[in-house]
């Protein structure tokens, strides 16, 4: 496996840790709809956070979170709306981003929530 598709793994469980710690309960990982991925579906309360985690070895190239672009943000508003529905789920959404930066032998962990969508 390539080195950056490790380094996107380790990123997302060190995430789903991260949330489990703060009291979420992981519903989905790499929950896939159309052409879009969710890295992560979590709850808290009645708060479905959808979460996108974005692992960098470097921020050389800018934050983890800049890599977010317009395009995905709307696979992932389509493919939440199709999950809520067939859960039939009456919670609210919000879209989350855990940027995780990695320094020597550790990792950084940032969790932006309300990052880019809120409905």
């Amino acid at each position: 496996m390539a080195q950056h598709n490790e380094l996107g793994k380790k990123g997302e469980q060190l995430a789903e840790d991260f949330l489990l710690k703060k009291g979420y309960a992981i519903k989905e990982r790499n929950y896939r709809f159309d052409k879009a991925e969710v890295d992560i579906i979590a709850q808290i309360n009645e708060i479905l956070a959808i979460v996108e985690v974005k692992t960098r070895s470097t921020i050389d190239f800018g934050n983890p979170q800049d890599f977010v672009k317009p395009k995905q943000i709307q696979r992932l508003v389509k493919a939440v709306d199709a999950y809520v529905i067939k859960n039939n789920l009456n919670v609210d959404v919000r879209f989350d981003i855990i940027a995780i930066i990695k320094n020597g032998n550790g990792f950084t962990i940032e969790h932006l929530e309300n990052a880019f969508y809120h409905f």
